[in-house]
């Protein structure tokens, strides 16, 4: 038998996860109070259109236009507005009020999350996030709790799903980026301005959250390296998968010890990748997410799942209250985030990692040579080699020196050994400045090699 007081729950933002939400709360909402052992009523959700079309009716009284008495006379915030603000001001009042947090909203936590958990700390509140990245994938909750006892060095994530989904395409069905980014948007995984997902803006502010839960150090999105998926072409997609890679675009999270001064730190970054087709994320296919992780003691775990859509984002966040709801039951103050550690955040250049260089070169004697002392002159070890000759000097051809006549090109494309970021990207700089270099056709760096 229930004993504890309803719960009164406000949910910001009617969008296509929010809308889900509500929807669960009024069908499941007695389901869920015997889990929790007390009641949880849906007292209002604000919009701010209360005529917009929604994905999931919900009761036209319960919407509302003002969000803070709706904050004020609850137990429980749930945003799932985006953007900045006012979401921000909003959960400053909530967390204020002494009601526990649910937020699904990545680009806040990126830009404020200290600022919000440093509140919910001097308040006794709690802040909970797991749609905040990997969607239904549940990783927030496994880093902050199951993993907080353990040494977790590294992390490569699949955090955003329209990027995974061209990609695939482009590597599965040989679409060019243009074609796989149309597709994308006709079912729905891209918006009409994809920028924040194409141009890895979405997966930085991921990759920051996970890198600061993992290291128990804040990292700030700006200190988050980030390259977009827009210079990769069909032409580099299958060249990886001839060479046994596939292309993804990777979030990549890990401790780091500075190679000048020994200092450890920790680097966050966003990147296209090749990944070998034998790793567990090569196998990620269409609009799916996965983090795989590598941790001391647990060893290599991997999470993956839906990593987007209303229901699947809804589920996280209704784990999220059942949490926050039993709290409440319980009774104690809120868990405050873990980032006592204060690692340093290393600069991208202290990073050691392996190249792939793609090269068009002029085809003659001494050429090979020349390039092999550019790569020994910036201390990087080339690992393999692979030439292929092209007599019609179709792309980027010099002339013979005196002559008009084509002088012939060859592909090469050098695998590197571990080198430090900034030594491999001095190399490419000296190679594209090199007479032997015709054109330096595609750089990308190569992840979850042992």
């Amino acid at each position: 038998m229930i004993e504890y007081r309803n719960l009164r729950i406000a949910l910001l933002g009617a969008g296509a996860v929010g809308a889900q939400v509500a929807a669960l709360l009024l069908e499941h909402g007695d389901e869920l109070a015997s889990r929790v052992g007390a009641g949880l009523e849906l007292v209002g959700v604000a919009v701010r259109d209360l005529d917009a079309p929604r994905s999931t009716e919900i009761p036209r009284e319960l919407l509302t236009t003002d969000a803070r008495s709706l904050i004020l006379g609850a137990d429980i915030v749930i945003e799932l507005m985006g953007g900045i603000e006012p979401a921000r001001e909003y959960l400053m009042l909530a967390l204020n009020s002494g009601a526990d947090v649910i937020t699904a909203n990545k680009a806040l936590l990126a830009t404020h999350g200290p600022e919000l958990f440093e509140e919910a700390e001097q308040v006794g509140a709690q802040l909970y996030y797991e749609a905040a990245v990997g969607g239904a994938i549940p990783i927030i909750r496994p880093l902050r709790d199951s993993l907080a006892g353990d040494r977790v060095h590294r992390i490569l994530g699949i955090v955003n799903g329209t990027t995974n989904f061209i990609l695939d395409r482009m590597d599965r069905e040989g679409d060019s980026l243009e074609e796989a980014l149309a597709a994308a948007t006709e079912l729905g995984y891209a918006e009409a301005d994809p920028t924040a997902d194409i141009e890895g803006f979405d997966a930085a502010q991921k990759a920051a959250i996970l890198a600061s839960l993992a290291f128990h150090t804040t990292v700030p999105l700006d200190m988050v390296h980030r390259e977009g998926i827009t210079a990769i072409t069909h032409e580099q997609v299958r060249s990886a998968r001839e060479a046994g890679f596939v292309v993804k675009l990777l979030a990549v999270c890990e401790r780091v010890t500075d190679p000048e001064t020994g200092v450890e730190g920790v680097s966050a970054r966003v990147h296209p990748a090749l990944v070998p087709q034998s790793h567990p994320l090569a196998a990620v296919h269409g609009a799916n997410n996965a983090v795989f992780l590598e941790a001391e003691a647990a060893g290599s775990l991997m999470f993956y799942g839906a990593g987007a859509g209303g229901i699947q984002t809804a589920s996280a966040v209704l784990g999220d209250v059942v949490s926050a709801a039993r709290r409440h039951v319980i009774g104690g103050p809120g868990v405050a985030e873990s980032t006592n550690a204060d690692l340093p955040i290393l600069p991208m250049s202290s990073v050691v990692t392996r190249y792939q260089i793609t090269l068009q070169v002029a085809d003659r004697p001494g050429v090979l040579a020349k390039i092999a002392t550019l790569f020994s002159d910036h201390g990087v070890s080339v690992e393999a080699v692979q030439q292929s000759v092209r007599p019609d000097a179709a792309h980027g051809s010099a002339a013979y020196p005196g002559h008009s006549i084509p002088e012939p090109t060859a592909t090469l494309v050098i695998g590197t050994h571990e080198a430090t970021e900034g030594s491999l990207a001095d190399t490419v700089v000296a190679l594209g400045a090199s007479d032997a270099v015709v054109e330096v056709t595609s750089v990308l760096r190569v992840e979850g090699t042992v």
